[in-house]
């Protein structure tokens, strides 16, 4: 096995299961049949991770944006109870559509929590292992295309632009085959750094750092260079509307792990340059972790002496 085969393995563990994905944009377009013919419901959209398919597996939960009609909600979006009101009035709206019991549009939704800018809803059984939610944020679009989202954490809304992130990681895409593929690699790989570290933050730094072509091993090498000064900035919202990403980001933990994971990745592709594929995939299974395929090493036989004869004492004797 080659180092280009074993980073095809690896994807294939990093990637979220085809099922699992399939069975979120299905749950998604339940959402989207069911509020779209909403009288006061102007457009709905997937966002997040599934939306730039760039989730990590599992899957955890599937961000929708509902974007409701401003005329037909004219205290929305004022500082206040109008977030919290925002979030309960698509909650009741989620249960008449969607309710398990007697939703008129599909029986799913088995309960749901109202969150700081979501209203959560859970379909699986609380016990179910492979369970996840959808995210239904209510928003309003403002003239300039800019989206307004509640918070009922601090009863004020605030301009935000998912939209932009999607279309910025579709050109990436576009650009370079593989950008989405290592955006999901740094982010199983961020799960090894000894501090909290948001999908997103590694996300940003892959548009910021990763190169736009190049080969999957020489591109982790070059964006965990980058990343290890670009991270001194701080990671900020890319569309320049919700400032820190993760404010309490411990910077020079992550600093130090981006560090240590440029020195393997640039022994890494060294000794692939050198033709020692096997060490080489060793370098990339002490950067990414136990499950990246590298051959174990050959354990030499042990060196023995000769066979130590018995069967007669033992005498002390001079030396020399």
């Amino acid at each position: 096995m080659g180092v280009e085969k074993a980073f095809d393995d690896f994807q294939t563990v990093v990637n979220a299961d085809k099922d699992r994905v399939d069975l979120a944009r299905q749950r998604r377009d339940t959402f989207k049949k069911a509020f779209k013919d909403e009288p006061d419901v102007e457009e709905v959209f997937g966002s997040g991770s599934l939306a730039r398919s760039t989730q990590l597996d599992p899957v955890h939960d599937v961000d929708l944006v509902v974007v409701y009609r401003a005329d037909d909600h004219p205290d929305w979006g004022q500082p206040g109870e109008s977030a919290n009101d925002a979030l309960a009035y698509t909650r009741g709206r989620v249960k008449y559509l969607l309710g398990v019991t007697d939703g008129t549009v599909d029986q799913l939704i088995r309960h749901t929590l109202l969150r700081d800018r979501a209203v959560k809803c859970f379909i699986d059984p609380p016990d179910f292992q492979d369970a996840f939610t959808v995210d239904a944020m209510p928003v309003l679009r403002q003239a300039d295309g800019t989206l307004l989202i509640p918070s009922r954490r601090s009863q004020s809304w605030s301009t935000a632009d998912p939209e932009y992130l999607i279309a910025v990681v579709a050109d990436r895409q576009r650009e370079w085959q593989h950008f989405r593929a290592m955006v999901r690699v740094l982010k199983r790989w961020r799960l090894s750094v000894p501090t909290k570290v948001k999908s997103l933050v590694m996300e940003v730094l892959a548009l910021q750092c990763m190169p736009r072509s190049g080969t999957r091993p020489e591109a982790l090498r070059a964006f965990f260079t980058a990343a290890a000064i670009q991270i001194n900035w701080g990671i900020y919202d890319p569309a320049g509307h919700c400032g820190p990403i993760q404010p309490d980001l411990d910077i020079s933990v992550l600093r130090e792990e981006l560090e240590k994971a440029r020195d393997a990745a640039t022994r890494a592709c060294a000794l692939h340059a050198d033709g020692d594929s096997d060490e080489a995939q060793r370098a990339w299974q002490d950067v990414l972790g136990p499950d990246f395929p590298a051959p174990k090493k050959k354990v030499s036989p042990a060196i023995t002496g000769p066979a130590l004869i018995t069967g007669r004492p033992i005498r002390d004797a001079p030396q020399g």
